[in-house]
């Protein structure tokens, strides 16, 4: 297919409805050529000293603090993300780049194991390049998440962002040049979501890591596994957060409303199933209320940084998943405490909407609500909670908010979730894996475990 039959990419602005930029897509012979050079300098860069890779990734960092203005603008053009949001999620990126910067090398550190052989050690070496098949919603730090661990573990990044990020993409790209990595190192292909397969087939490509919906998780682990590619998946998610009886109210209201509706509520670790036990239910309920009617629609170029703001959702047709999701919810038994409407004003925006009297076999319960909708479930006792919870085909994150210990001890080992938050929200963090269990996908990034995930591990014997 030549390049002027392929169909170009778009990026719109969900507030506005209106074209931001136009983005041809790469051609076969530009994504020959792009990967040729990453090859050599996937080789250059893997003989490289840490104290070398670490000199450049310090740069990264500066890089990061003098474009997150830019940074931001462009997320708020591109999906719609409120541009104090954008801001905090440049600043992540520049503390996970500084993080690994100074740990890569103890993380990589060949490890002894004593046996009866002179010599017998596991070292971690480079897995040559890694396919990032990145997603819309936090389109900074979810390339940044793998990257910054797979570059300092000796890699090159092949980049497929999602069609309407492109703008964050060509960003991205720039800033590693700019901070002195090889030329080609992190390589952008503008290509759609059709041409992903022969991306992965390729031979230039080692691994591949995912971000996404579980459906089209399913489809990359599939399409890897048929070239025996091994893969790290991170997928929807439909965390529970439990509100115990014993629970400072005021705090775990805050928590629950913060994680919903931070992106929009377009996040895979939002507390999307709020169960709340009857001793507290009213006390949280009348709360939860309160603190969500404070949050209000906002421009996402708006700079302002005070107040509790929604921007519009990434897309029209997401927006309007949600809403049929909502009123399917309705339609079951739910009730509607606030918003749930699809407003008049121009955009891809939906309001923050309370749902209370949610149950399994309801959308709202059994589905990822990808938006601004928080779902409340009430619950009689502790047992009841724990089998909420975990009445999901989802596993990413949970949170447990209570005073006890001896729940505190108990309970995390109970809930099927790979990322446990107690009197707080789910965040991910540089320093600690991050990865789920069952339809959330499967593999860490993140910490130790994270850097390693992007290395072959080789076992060396003398006698």
């Amino acid at each position: 297919m030549s390049i002027t039959e392929l169909p170009p990419l778009h990026s719109i602005n969900p507030a506005t409805l209106e074209y931001v930029k136009e983005y041809q897509q790469h051609s076969e012979q530009d994504i020959e050529k792009r990967l040729t050079r990453l090859n050599v300098a996937q080789k250059e860069w893997s003989a490289t000293k840490f104290t070398q890779r670490k000199a450049c990734m310090q740069k990264l960092v500066a890089e990061l603090e003098r474009i997150k203005e830019h940074a931001a603008h462009t997320m708020a053009l591109e999906m719609g993300k409120p541009w104090a949001q954008g801001i905090r999620e440049i600043s992540k990126c520049a503390w996970l780049s500084s993080w690994f910067a100074d740990s890569a090398e103890a993380y990589l550190d060949a490890e002894i194991i004593p046996t009866e052989f002179q010599r017998s050690y596991v070292q971690y070496e480079p897995i040559g390049n890694v396919l990032a098949i990145m997603p819309w919603n936090f389109p900074f730090w979810q390339v940044f998440r793998c990257a910054v661990p797979a570059i300092m573990a000796g890699n090159g990044v092949v980049l497929k962002h999602a069609p309407s990020t492109q703008g964050c993409a060509e960003i991205i790209e720039q800033l590693f040049l700019e901070a002195g990595f090889p030329e080609g190192l992190l390589v952008h292909i503008k290509v759609d979501n059709s041409r992903v397969k022969a991306l992965i087939a390729h031979p230039a490509v080692n691994m591949i890591t995912f971000t996404g919906s579980t459906e089209a998780g399913r489809v990359v682990a599939k399409q890897a596994a048929e070239y025996l590619k091994p893969s790290v998946l991170e997928l929807g998610g439909s965390d529970p957060y439990l509100v115990f009886d014993d629970a400072v109210v005021k705090n775990a209201v805050e928590k629950c409303a913060q994680s919903r509706w931070l992106n929009t509520g377009q996040s895979c670790i939002a507390a999307k199933r709020i169960i709340v036990l009857d001793a507290v239910f009213d006390e949280f309920m009348t709360q939860f209320l309160t603190f969500a009617r404070q949050y209000r629609f906002t421009n996402p170029s708006n700079r302002s940084t005070e107040g509790f703001f929604v921007g519009p959702m990434a897309r029209i047709d997401l927006r309007d998943q949600l809403a049929k999701q909502v009123v399917d919810s309705i339609d079951l038994g739910a009730h509607c405490e606030l918003g749930g409407h699809i407003p008049e004003a121009k955009g891809a925006y939906y309001p923050v909407t309370v749902l209370s009297n949610v149950s399994p076999g309801m959308p709202a319960f059994d589905q990822e609500l990808f938006g601004p909708v928080a779902a409340i479930i009430r619950a009689k006792d502790d047992q009841q909670a724990i089998a909420l919870a975990n009445t999901t085909t989802y596993g990413l994150g949970a949170a447990i908010f209570t005073e006890s210990e001896s729940r505190i001890a108990q309970y995390p080992t109970l809930l099927h979730a790979g990322n446990i938050a107690i009197n707080d929200m789910v965040k991910s963090d540089p320093r600690l894996p991050f990865g789920g269990y069952n339809d959330s996908g499967w593999g860490k990034e993140l910490g130790l475990q994270g850097i390693r995930t992007f290395t072959r591990t080789q076992t060396v014997v003398q006698p």
